[in-house]
């Protein structure tokens, strides 16, 4: 009797190891071109994502959505909600580690705002309003856990520029003269995190949109790598300057622009991608590449010759692949040849990505699997 009662429970477990094994396969199976599908448990819309590696990874989103994995996407944590976020949309967010993560909220005046957890998301503080009653934050990000931006709207006809020495504790507003955008009717977008980018220098460049144009602001090299590390604040108390640079990208309305920049990782290439989100299908003006900033000869930007299938609000570069991924509403595309052409990935539903993460409305989030081929 015990043998048969220990012959049924090794059944038993075999019979359950296998449903479980078939479960997981075909959770995996579910796909969308090279995206794995993930279980997100929200609904939430998502356009905040930061993957910090070892399998952790952050998101953000609508609703003071935050949401974490330290499994590489087995399974997301709803985190706490910072206090008084209930309506607040984090559209970016920036993380160290699975404890410690900084996520901004998008919105008129104080709805722009600063929440820092340093626990693992289960509790959060406060750490900046806007100080503006007319502005609106667009992009965070951090050269290292103590410096860092935040890129605002125009206020009183200059672009808004926050930086931070001490993580995030206090925070500084970037005087310079070439933040005036004159009378061009521009503004930048919050639409994945990533109209601004960080050169190797630490310093921000972004992109703008509108009916005024789309214009790259590139920092200029008065305020050299060993200036910032050596004396940030008085760099970013007038010495900074900027450069602009119109490019070759959808521009004549209030919904068309640049929505996201990258560069590759020795900072030999930019890639700009944009269009207009008031029309998602028309692929003309959404996506462009240059030579950085600092570099002979000075920049070549050229539009795509072939470009992604539709408005584009992220771009990254997949360094393992030699590749730039980006993703919009109408879905992903692919560059082997620097922004020059492009190849359809899939038609899901994308809003930002950090590699290898992509997040999207209605709580979507994937992990991007197999490429295809080189082509």
């Amino acid at each position: 009797m015990a043998s048969s009662r220990l012959r049924s429970s090794l059944l038993l477990a075999l019979l359950f190891a296998h449903l479980s094994f078939i479960a997981g396969a075909r959770a995996q199976d579910v796909t969308s071109g090279p995206w794995v599908m993930q279980s997100s448990g929200t609904k939430a819309g998502l356009r905040g994502i930061h993957a910090v590696g070892g399998g952790v990874a952050w998101a953000s989103g609508t609703n003071g959505t935050v949401l974490r994995t330290e499994d590489s996407g087995y399974m997301w944590q709803s985190c706490a909600m910072p206090p008084g976020a209930e309506k607040l949309d984090f559209r970016g967010i920036w993380a160290w580690d699975m404890d410690t993560a900084i996520v901004m909220s998008s919105g008129p005046g104080d709805q722009s705002r600063l929440y820092k957890t340093t626990n693992g998301c289960s509790h959060w503080t406060l750490l900046y309003t806007n100080p503006d009653r007319d502005g609106f934050w667009d992009a965070i990000g951090f050269t290292d856990r103590n410096r860092g931006f935040i890129l605002g709207d125009p206020v009183n006809g200059m672009f808004v520029l926050f930086f931070t020495l001490d993580r995030g504790k206090t925070w500084g507003r970037v005087n310079t003269k070439d933040l005036d955008m004159g009378n061009a009717k521009i503004g930048a977008f919050a639409a994945s995190n990533s109209a601004m980018t960080l050169t190797y220098a630490g310093l921000p460049m972004f992109g703008t949109s509108g009916p005024g144009g789309p214009w790259l602001y590139v920092p200029d090299s008065v305020c050299t790598s060993l200036t910032v590390r050596q004396n940030p604040a008085a760099c970013f108390d007038g010495s900074l300057r900027f450069e602009r640079e119109r490019l070759p990208m959808a521009g004549d309305s209030a919904s068309a622009g640049i929505f996201s920049l990258a560069v590759d990782s020795d900072v030999t290439k930019l890639v700009a991608v944009g269009g207009d989100y008031g029309r998602p299908n028309e692929v003309t003006g959404t996506a462009a590449a240059t030579i950085p900033w600092m570099l002979e000869p000075r920049r070549a930007t050229t539009a795509a010759a072939k470009p992604p299938h539709g408005y584009r609000s992220a771009v990254a570069r997949d360094v393992d692949a030699k590749a730039w991924i980006a993703v919009g509403t109408n879905g992903s595309d692919i560059s082997y040849d620097d922004g020059k052409t492009w190849f359809p990935l899939d038609d899901g539903k994308w809003n930002a990505l950090n590699l290898p993460w992509v997040v999207g409305p209605e709580g979507r989030i994937a992990k991007l699997g197999v490429l295809p081929a080189r082509k």
